[in-house]
């Protein structure tokens, strides 16, 4: 996976271009994990970085802990999510660092959502609830 400045996700579909997931009648659309968890597995695994893209996420956010909204509906740029569960990481993750997957696991794995309303998201969109109870 590469960064990108912008993304389209697709109702009920997923990120257009993703060949993971889009279209694959799966409700693993679109995945998410906050830049400070990899900052946190890359320190433990004695790296400096894990550079964007290759945890292979979707979407890689700041400043927000992504496992508090499952359950909830997020507006991210002109799409709305529902956030559903929890990442299972791959062993694909050890091919970015070895141990990764080991540390990615009890809410440090980033999560997975669903597209309820498709639009364009851009890097740097904020993340906001759209549930009434106002979490985010």
């Amino acid at each position: 996976m590469r960064g990108v400045a912008e993304l389209e996700a697709v109702t009920g579909k997923g990120v257009a271009g993703c060949a993971r997931y889009f279209e694959k009648s799966s409700p693993r659309q679109v995945t998410l994990i906050e830049r400070e968890q990899l900052l946190a597995h890359a320190q433990a695994l004695g790296l400096e970085h894990i550079a964007p893209g290759n945890a292979r996420s979707n979407i890689e956010t700041e400043g927000i802990c992504l496992s508090t909204l499952l359950g909830y509906h997020i507006e991210v740029g002109g799409a709305l999510l529902h956030v559903h569960e929890l990442r299972t990481p791959c062993e694909q993750m050890d091919a970015v660092a070895p141990g990764l997957r080991a540390l990615m696991k009890d809410g440090k794995q980033g999560v997975i959502a669903t597209v309820v309303r498709g639009g364009t998201i851009r890097e740097g969109d904020p993340i906001r609830s759209a549930d009434p109870s106002g979490l985010v």
